[in-house]
């Protein structure tokens, strides 16, 4: 079962603010997308689930990679923004909006890769395997999903509920993924979680002056703390990141 629906992404996308982000050579989850491009030569990419497409316009702008993203909700004039803050135009890249367990792949990809997608849905393992219906032989799979299991998970649980209810945190499990991977029979799998200390808020705009202060406070002390000693963990890492090959 899907924990969320297409009013709840239309609605999502035309209250978020501030989306058309310029993507940079130096973009999060970057340094894994030049690994892949250099150690598998991939020339063609999609990315699920991934609108307003900052990793499709990452592969296409700075790597040079054919590029395809699927989603479930597409809105036009988010997207225009995105593109012409990025000096590229809808054409660039290809777009399928679907239902991703109504679409059957038309080709494969040497990179299927989704972003914060897995965790909307109660089956794992289902949405899971639709990803790796899109890998070409010996194609990558890279899948990365929040991880609120920790520290960011209270946070969220606590002062945001409505969003932390749309995530299904048991997905958010390393043995669980590794063993899913493990049954759909690919290979080469690392599972882990990723990335020094970090907290947010979807609703943080609607909280009173002394919640942002003492937020941000912590907000600070903690990134200090985790650049001193730097340790990704299932408390304070904000990602899990899955890479596994076919």
């Amino acid at each position: 079962m899907n924990l969320t629906d297409r009013a709840f992404w239309l609605n999502y996308w035309e209250n978020k603010k501030n989306l058309a982000l310029e993507v940079t050579q130096r973009y999060i989850l970057s340094a894994y997308l030049k690994r892949f491009k250099k150690e598998s030569s991939i020339k063609n990419a999609i990315e699920i689930g991934g609108f307003p497409g900052y990793y499709s316009i990452y592969l296409k702008k700075w790597l040079n990679v054919d590029t395809t993203l699927l989603d479930y909700v597409i809105h036009p004039d988010v997207l225009d923004e995105v593109m012409a803050k990025n000096a590229m135009k809808k054409e660039d890249i290809t777009l399928i909006e679907t239902d991703l367990f109504k679409y059957e792949p038309q080709k494969k990809f040497d990179l299927v890769m989704s972003v914060g997608v897995i965790e909307h849905f109660d089956d794992t393992k289902n949405i899971v395997e639709m990803h790796t219906k899109f890998m070409a032989d010996d194609g990558v799979l890279f899948i990365n999903i929040p991880n609120f299991t920790g520290y960011n998970g209270w946070l969220q649980k606590t002062f945001d509920p409505e969003i932390y209810a749309v995530h299904n945190i048991s997905s958010m499990n390393i043995d669980l993924l590794r063993g899913i991977c493990e049954e759909l029979q690919l290979k080469n799998i690392t599972v882990e979680y990723y990335g020094g200390f970090m907290m947010w808020l979807e609703n943080l705009h609607t909280k009173s002056a002394f919640f942002k202060l003492a937020f941000k406070a912590t907000w600070f002390v903690m990134k200090v703390i985790s650049k001193i000693i730097p340790i990704e963990s299932k408390t304070f890492s904000p990602y899990i990141n899955i890479v596994a090959y076919k």
